[in-house]
């Protein structure tokens, strides 16, 4: 299986910080933190949570015993249907350019179909007009650093180090059998992220943060992880935000004999509370 490079996303906040950096006189950098920052920029603690209903687009194929699994499309052969996930975020300031992040995000679907094509999952065969149950949990916590490298009154550009525990699991099954298959662990990223700050209460932000892993690197794995996200942030006080945004998930895995192609595309919507 050929996986494709990060997404080409990931340079573009690149250009845009040099262009931010390059607009300020080279003495501006020594001079102390200007007073009237934009609003929601003077805190230590945020806390976001927020709607997310991505469009699904998955594929997974899962061997035993020596028997290749099928390639399922989840939605085209198992009926999966576009659901509404919560998210939660924790943003830690200790100072004006440090950030610890925090996210928990819990991917849940399920659904129940009559096989159309004969599918073979885990050594197991599903035949034509069969019923079957299908879940698949995605679960991600991410721990991650943010440094702003450029910082300004009317944006920033940083750049990301962070780790994501990532919890998969796909199961299928009848009424009397079940079978499923399962990866964990973390997995290591690194990104960047631009915020401006067109109003004195809006910020407009792009995040990318991505990994590829190639083969034989961690233990039987490959794969990449791409993680996109774009959003606008309108800030009513200092301490209240509403968040509006566009966030893709792409994780393409291989394991021994499973293979995940998962992604996750759409918009959300949720409210910030600082302190």
């Amino acid at each position: 299986m050929t996986f494709a490079p990060p997404h080409p996303l990931v340079g573009a906040p690149l250009v845009l910080a040099t262009f931010l950096n390059s607009a300020v006189p080279a003495t501006a950098q020594f001079l102390a933190q200007p007073a009237n920052l934009p609003i929601g920029e003077n805190f230590h603690v945020e806390l976001f949570a927020g709607t997310w209903s991505p469009t699904p687009a998955m594929s997974v194929a899962s061997g035993a015993f020596g028997i290749s699994g099928t390639y399922i499309d989840l939605t085209r052969d198992l009926a999966v249907t576009p659901d509404r996930f919560t998210e939660l975020r924790l943003r830690l300031r200790p100072g004006r350019r440090h950030r610890f992040r925090i996210d928990y995000l819990p991917v849940n679907y399920a659904a129940e179909t009559i096989v159309e094509r004969r599918l073979v999952f885990r050594g197991i065969a599903y035949d034509v007009g069969e019923p079957v149950r299908s879940t698949l949990i995605w679960k991600t916590l991410r721990l991650g650093y943010e440094y702003d490298v450029v910082h300004r009154r009317r944006g920033h550009f940083g750049v990301i180090l962070e780790a994501k525990y990532t919890e998969l699991e796909t199961a299928l099954g009848s009424s009397s059998d079940r079978e499923f298959v399962r990866a964990r662990g973390p997995i290591p990223a690194l990104g960047a992220v631009l915020r401006l700050y067109p109003l004195s209460t809006l910020s407009v932000a792009a995040e990318v943060t991505a990994i590829r892993l190639p083969n034989n690197v961690v233990n039987d794995y490959s794969g990449r992880y791409v993680d996109v996200d774009f959003y606008a942030t309108v800030n009513f006080i200092e301490s209240l935000g509403l968040q509006i945004g566009y966030r893709s998930l792409d994780l393409s895995l291989v394991a021994n004999e499973d293979i995940a192609d998962l992604r996750l595309a759409g918009m959300y919507l949720g409210a910030l509370l600082r302190f």
